[in-house]
């Protein structure tokens, strides 16, 4: 009961210190660095703002996830949207409003990264369009804006649910509204207004959507999206992003097993812990270390910043000199990644190569991480694998490009992960191919799709045929509770492990072979023909063939079959047919 009402507690004061702050600043004397109207160099400034807010709030975005495992990604996806949004407005160059606007619209949508990166570029598309034609932006441009960004939001998402990002865009729009039609004229207050009352519809997130309120998370999607708007604020009063007791962070990790190449630029990693002067921040670490490498991550807790960064050869020592003119380093630790990625590839068992596909045929492009699985669609006719999945979801980009290359113009597209099914579709509809997304949730359901592929068949045939052969597989997961919850009746303990079935929660147990035949008795295992177990990090096959063996004896004609998935985030992932 302590541990839920705990985490009841991080879930709902989220945004605990927030308008304090804001309301001290007020208090201060504040005076905004933004005029009666902005320029475009202004709201450039402010889209850095907000995403160097959202940065040193990514963490705790993340965390408000609604299962209780190590995939909440909204954070960082959002982030990374917002980095290519902003990347694309630097540079075009500073112009008129409504040119950066476009700009940004435009690295938004090529850079958008799952479900939320998605909806994100969509309000930024709006808020373009809101923004057409305009040297500067007023009070009421910026409300017609919102109000067009809220729209074009909507208009994106197949099937909208309220008590999501999308809320809380209808909130901020609406506020933005009726201060103009109350008389407001200053765009900065007019903002203060706007991001009151998004603070407001996140708090009230859990109200709207019933799954919220059990988790006792707010929605992860309208906290990033505040966090947006406030860093936008702090912009106008030329305020530090970050807050003055800065929480602990930990920053998500791609497990080297899962590089085949790096990077231009990507040969030594290297991380220092400093601890800064006063007055210095992490913004100020961002803008030494952005133009000398890459990957940068930066995390506080307890007065120290852990500094993570991807350097070229030659540049390795560089990192530790630049940061001494802000700080004291206190350690500084380097690897080479080059050499220990060739190590480790060196002995790997060579990869299936890609499908070779004819002009006029029909390619299948698969989004899949881990070798195993990605051997496994590669040997099923898979032309092109997109790297990635939960924590480490594709760019609109990335997937577009990814189509682009296959040599023709029939292509069908298997997202195989629900975050990843929105930048598929944006892709898609980018695309001058003729591009059909067949919505596989898994990569297991992908494999089965991939069985159903003619690519002498066109591409909507073949899109029906792998639609139909996803409804005949089911998709489980075990994983390891990151904390004690309450979901749909099931009971959860943090470090148990929990059964999840074709994305529902439905069971938990202290052990996987107990997880694994509750969740299956949960969902009639007895009735089905085949079982195949992909065991992922940190899982040896021994220990897969075990679990296999325990199906085996309580179902004696099911038939198990057990395979290297590798998949990083989910010991074990499974298919039930």
């Amino acid at each position: 009961m302590a541990a839920r009402e705990a985490h009841e507690d991080r879930g709902t004061r989220w945004q605990a210190t927030e308008l304090r702050q804001r309301a001290l600043a007020r208090l201060r004397g504040g005076i905004p660095v933004w005029g009666e109207a902005i320029d475009g160099a202004s709201l450039l400034r402010a889209a850095l703002g907000g995403q160097g807010r959202l940065r040193a709030k990514r963490e705790r975005v993340n965390a408000l996830n609604v299962f209780p495992v190590p995939d909440g990604d909204t954070g960082t996806n959002m982030v990374l949207t917002m980095q290519a949004a902003c990347d694309k407005a630097r540079a075009d160059g500073t112009g008129s409003a409504a040119g950066v606007a476009a700009a940004l619209a435009q690295g938004a949508l090529m850079g958008a990264r799952g479900n939320s990166g998605v909806i994100l570029s969509q309000l930024w598309r709006g808020l373009a369009l809101g923004l057409e034609g305009c040297q500067e932006i007023r009070a009421e441009d910026f409300a017609r804006a919102l109000r067009l960004a809220r729209d074009t939001a909507y208009q994106g998402v197949l099937r909208p649910v309220e008590g999501t990002i999308l809320t809380v865009a209808t909130d901020a729009a609406a506020e933005a509204g009726a201060a103009v039609g109350e008389g407001l004229i200053s765009v900065v207050d007019l903002l203060e207004r706007v991001v009151r009352a998004a603070e407001q519809s996140v708090r009230r997130t859990p109200d709207l959507l019933p799954v919220l309120k059990q988790a006792g998370v707010v929605d992860s999607g309208g906290a990033g999206l505040f966090y947006i708007l406030e860093g936008m604020l702090r912009s106008a009063y030329g305020e530090k992003l970050e807050d003055d007791e800065p929480e602990a962070t930990t920053s998500p990790r791609i497990p080297l097993g899962l590089l085949t190449e790096l990077e231009e630029g990507q040969d030594w990693e290297v991380v220092v812990d400093i601890r800064l002067r006063d007055g210095a921040c992490t913004h100020d670490l961002q803008g030494l270390l952005d133009p000398i490498g890459t990957s940068l991550q930066i995390g506080e807790g307890d007065g120290v910043c852990r500094v993570h960064v991807h350097l070229a050869e030659g540049r390795q020592y560089e990192v530790v000199e630049v940061l001494r003119g802000v700080g004291t380093v206190l350690r500084a630790a380097l690897e080479n990644l080059r050499d220990q990625v060739e190590a480790e590839t060196r002995d790997a068992p060579r990869p299936a190569a890609p499908a070779r596909v004819q002009p006029g045929q029909t390619a299948a492009v698969v989004v899949a991480s881990g070798e195993g699985f990605i051997r496994l669609v590669t040997s099923l006719g898979a032309a092109a694998v997109v790297e990635g999945g939960p924590l480490m979801n594709p760019s609109v980009q990335s997937i577009l490009e990814a189509v682009s290359q296959v040599p023709t113009d029939r292509v069908v597209l298997l997202p195989n992960d629900p975050n990843v099914l929105q930048a598929a579709r944006q892709a898609a509809q980018l695309s001058h191919k003729q591009v059909a997304v067949v919505p596989a949730k898994s990569v297991p359901q992908g494999i089965a799709a991939l069985l159903a592929l003619d690519p002498e068949e066109g591409v909507e045939e073949v899109a029906a045929e792998m639609a139909e052969a996803l409804g005949h597989v089911r998709t489980g997961e075990l994983a390891r509770a990151t904390r004690s919850v309450r979901i749909d009746g099931v009971d959860v303990v943090e470090g148990q492990v929990i059964g999840i079935i074709d994305g529902a929660l439905k069971s938990a147990a202290d052990q996987m072979g107990e997880a694994l035949l509750s969740l299956l008795a949960a969902v009639g295992g007895g009735e089905a023909e085949l079982l195949t177990i992909y065991y992922g990090a940190g899982v040896l096959r021994g220990e897969a063939e075990g679990l296999g063996e325990r199906a085996r004896r309580v179902w004696p004609r099911l038939e198990v079959e057990v395979l290297e998935g590798g998949q990083p985030h989910r010991p074990i992932v499974f298919s039930l047919e």
